[in-house]
């Protein structure tokens, strides 16, 4: 696996890409269809049309490298946009790759201490006449 900076941007092409295309192809792809500089040492990321390869082209100082991932079952899971390209960080990407989509974050409740409780209520009522550090150090 590679590891790019944490600050690099990642670039997701999120039309099809034909995964014949190597180096010079896909160079061509980043400066007429997404309009940036491969040279940038950003990454760039292209997937095929039945989501099953994913190539990531990217110029390290030295030279062009390519990173392919082919999956034996199953497809990579992206969200398709109007747009043609789309701005991914680190984590989006490390999700793409693992096949773990997030569609929906839900907290659910968790026990708490009578203290907390208390904590809680004192962050409601600051409007007393009483100090809030007074109240809490009575209420225990």
């Amino acid at each position: 696996m590679f590891l790019p900076e944490p600050q690099v941007r990642i670039w997701l092409c999120t039309t099809p890409t034909d995964m014949r295309k190597s180096f010079d192809g896909l160079s061509a792809l980043i400066v007429s269809r997404l309009q940036e500089d491969p040279a940038s040492g950003q990454l760039f990321v292209f997937i095929n049309r039945r989501k099953t390869h994913l190539k990531i082209l990217y110029f390290d100082g030295a030279g062009f490298c390519i990173w392919f991932k082919r999956l034996e079952q199953g497809q990579f899971h992206i969200r398709t946009t109007a747009e043609v390209k789309q701005l991914f960080d680190w984590t989006q990407l490390k999700l793409l790759l693992e096949g773990l989509e997030v569609k929906k974050i839900r907290q659910y409740k968790r026990f708490s201490t009578a203290l907390s409780r208390e904590a809680s209520k004192i962050a409601r009522h600051e409007t007393d006449s009483e100090p809030p550090r007074k109240r809490a150090l009575d209420a225990r």
